[in-house]
């Protein structure tokens, strides 16, 4: 109005939607999935470290992370993508929450020492955001094509839990969420979001600490297991039979030395072992530690008792939502379900499937998450998607989920 310099202006009118009383802020999905890490690592009173390699779009993340040395957080920038996730493994080996950070290439790098955090079962967050591929792709444009390599992108059986943040704003409790997995059942654990959501920004409430999660864990500090000889020892691979997470001793701790490496552990002696059935034994019960991880109930938003069920995860979720209201305007009948953690899938998501004739999965991929939705659930999982490096239009999406609706 000063300057006279636009010729048209807009005025946008109060949002109707009730928000939470409280202190807002603008802030991008990196820079809160940054200060949800380190906010984890202050819950769980442990030091924060950070083994990266710059990658774009991640690098946002170690450039203010490095800015909070007063929070006891370490930036290590290595010289390639496997010395910043083997500081980060060491790193939690010595008693840190470990993280490392990368897009869709680095995780490729990455997949021996994850495969070794899964062997050790040790506390790691290995931060995915997803960029266009294959291999150098498109570094600036955005995709969700790196669901399956997080599932399954390892050798052997080395099941890895994954929890996606669906905006900006969530990626702050996204991080949280998925510290408090890899401490409170020792697993490294992704965090998948993408080049949409480290970009974009929303507004963000500021929490009370009152609020936040305690994340704190306990280190053993003696022997854990008594012989039938009456001698106490420490067995490193001895676990929570709630968790089924093995102790956390932190190195120099007296009589708690014990054997790491990648090769096969022997059940509670931790001690190596080729024994066949020791070997069946160990893959199983790291596949039940994830499978049985405490999740919520996936909700589901179905005002109408629609027919038709629109799944998504992850960034998705903006558009679907924005697509799912226009239909609704126009009288239409439609239900939304979103999907923060992947590896478990919520334990209500199989009986929530067969309530609807229809399941619509919008990705942005060539359909990971419709691909394991229709494996586990034997349902008629329907993909929509597009790979063109840009976030779907709430338009285009609804016209693509009235066409289902309409069938």
């Amino acid at each position: 109005e000063t300057t006279e310099d636009f010729a048209v202006s807009y005025e946008i009118a109060p949002a109707t939607r009730a928000f939470p009383t409280g202190t807002y802020r603008n802030i991008s999905g990196n820079l809160a999935l940054s200060y949800g890490l380190v906010a984890a690592a202050r819950q769980a009173d442990l030091p924060l470290y950070l083994g990266s390699y710059p990658i774009t779009p991640a690098s946002d993340i170690l450039h203010e992370l490095s800015r909070h040395k007063n929070f006891g957080v370490r930036t290590f920038q290595a010289e390639d993508e496997i010395a910043g996730i083997g500081a980060a493994l060491g790193a939690a080996f010595g008693g840190a929450l470990g993280v490392t950070t990368t897009s869709g290439p680095g995780v490729a790098l990455k997949s021996e020492t994850i495969g070794l955090a899964v062997s050790l079962e040790l506390p790691l967050l290995i931060v995915d955001i997803q960029r266009g591929g294959p291999s150098t792709g498109l570094p600036t444009k955005t995709e969700q094509a790196d669901l399956l390599q997080a599932m399954y992108g390892r050798n052997g059986e080395a099941p890895v839990p994954i929890v996606a943040p669906m905006t900006p704003a969530d990626c702050f409790d996204a991080a949280i969420e998925a510290a408090r997995i890899a401490l409170a059942y020792r697993t490294p654990v992704f965090l998948l979001s993408d080049g949409y959501l480290a970009n974009g920004s929303e507004p963000w409430r500021i929490p009370d600490v009152d609020e936040l999660p305690d994340l704190r864990t306990r280190f053993s500090t003696g022997p854990n297991h008594e012989l039938a000889d009456g001698t106490e020892v420490f067995w490193p691979y001895k676990r929570d039979p709630e968790t089924l997470a093995r102790p956390w001793a932190v190195p120099g701790t007296p009589g708690l030395e014990h054997r790491i490496g990648g090769i096969e552990k022997q059940d509670g002696t931790g001690n190596i072992s080729y024994d066949p059935a020791n070997h069946e034994f160990m893959v199983r019960t790291r596949q039940a530690k994830v499978d049985g991880i405490d999740v919520p109930d996936i909700e589901v938003d179905d005002p109408d008792g629609a027919r038709t069920l629109v799944l998504g995860w992850g960034s998705t979720y903006g558009p679907i939502t924005a697509a799912v209201r226009r239909i609704r305007r126009e009288d239409g009948h439609i239900a939304q379900a979103h999907l923060r953690h992947l590896n478990p899938f919520p334990k209500n998501l199989g009986e929530v499937l067969k309530r609807y004739e229809k399941v619509v999965v919008p990705e942005m991929n060539l359909g990971q998450l419709a691909t394991l939705v229709r494996a586990r659930y034997l349902v008629d999982a329907r993909s929509h998607t597009q790979v063109n490096g840009m976030p779907f239009k709430a338009e285009q999406l609804a016209a693509a989920l009235k066409e289902a609706i309409d069938e």
